[in-house]
């Protein structure tokens, strides 16, 4: 999956959701397979894990900016 930053800033927040869980999903997927099979390339699975979080911190930027408050 090759994503960065800039996609993420580009979705609304229901496409980010939807992205988010399709990732979350190909991480299971990645972990179901290293199982049962030897895994060929394991930065998949700190990329996968990386994406997700710069997602999630794209998607909590959004709603903040959306409720009005800023910080904590």
């Amino acid at each position: 999956m090759k994503t960065n930053k800039v996609d993420f800033k580009n979705l609304n927040i229901d496409e980010l959701k939807k992205q988010i869980e399709s990732m979350r999903a190909e991480l299971f997927g990645l972990r179901l397979s290293a199982a049962t099979q030897p895994v060929k390339n394991y930065s998949q699975f700190s990329k996968l894990r990386k994406n997700i979080a710069r997602a999630l911190t794209i998607e909590r930027q959004i709603s903040q900016q959306a409720d009005g408050s800023k910080g904590r």
